[in-house]
């Protein structure tokens, strides 16, 4: 690319081995090290590494810790949620990791009534309720996981007071759900699914927000754009999604990388810190 961009949702972990530190060995540092410099090498030296539960969590923190490139976001995904994870312990240990340095947002939080059903959705959304007070109290973005709930998680956010910084990770609504999104100041990422020939819909959506609300993201090894759909994703294919946003919004393509990371930037702030 003419200029850097950032990968603003990715999880190293699972895209090396699928780990989780209770099922199996951590990804060998120097293999989490090939990975970053891949990415690095086409233009995206800025990574945000997410955690999905407590242990991905802190695998996050230690890596954006002691790597330059990364910083991190921690949180119970809405799943875990729902699954009955989000125990007082459990948010204290997100709450504790939130205050790290390098840690800049609380995430990937929300809601999901597509894996979860209806017996879980009150735990999820206590949850999300929770990690959105964390984000605040620490002063780190709100990174939102949105699967089928559109208006329930603009009607928590709206009820609780969304963080200074909300993003909208991997944004899956239609252009109503955006102009509402962008009305009240949050941040929409898209990822590869940007790319896909049934997601009219996004680029409807992504071609209304303004610049200055835009991040683009791969959710790796999770959603890979088109011409690798079908193959894991990795932060190094980011470059195919950005293409794809300028070609959606008509900013030309060195000016939308500025804004990107500057977007970045001013959510999670300066890797350099």
């Amino acid at each position: 690319m003419p200029a850097p961009a950032v990968d603003s949702h990715t999880h190293l972990d699972i895209v090396l081995n699928g780990f989780r530190p209770e099922g199996g060995e951590p990804p060998a540092p120097e293999d989490v090290d090939t990975e970053i410099a891949e990415a690095a090498a086409v233009g995206v030296p800025r990574l945000v590494q997410v955690g999905v539960d407590v242990p991905s969590s802190q695998w996050s923190a230690e890596l954006a810790a002691r790597h330059p490139n990364v910083l991190a976001a921690v949180a119970l995904h809405p799943n875990e949620a729902g699954a009955g994870v989000a125990s007082d312990d459990a948010l204290a240990e997100i709450d504790r990791l939130a205050a790290l340095p390098r840690v800049r947002a609380v995430g990937e939080t929300g809601l999901d009534r597509y894996r979860t059903g209806p017996d879980g959705w009150a735990a999820q959304e206590a949850s999300f309720r929770a990690h959105i007070r964390i984000a605040k109290e620490r002063g780190v973005a709100l990174v939102i996981h949105d699967r089928d709930a559109h208006e329930e998680i603009l009607r928590v956010l709206d009820d609780e007071g969304a963080p200074e910084h909300t993003v909208f990770h991997c944004f899956s609504g239609d252009a109503s759900f955006a102009r509402a999104c962008v009305e009240r100041g949050h941040v929409l990422s898209f990822a590869g699914t940007l790319t896909f020939g049934n997601a009219g819909y996004l680029r409807e959506a992504a071609a209304l927000t303004p610049v200055e609300q835009l991040l683009v993201e791969t959710d790796s090894p999770f959603l890979t754009p088109v011409p690798f759909r079908g193959r894991p994703n990795a932060s190094r294919l980011v470059p195919h999604t950005v293409r794809a946003l300028a070609e959606v919004t008509g900013v030309e393509l060195e000016e939308l990388c500025a804004h990107l990371t500057a977007t970045a930037e001013r959510v999670f702030g300066s890797w350099e810190e």
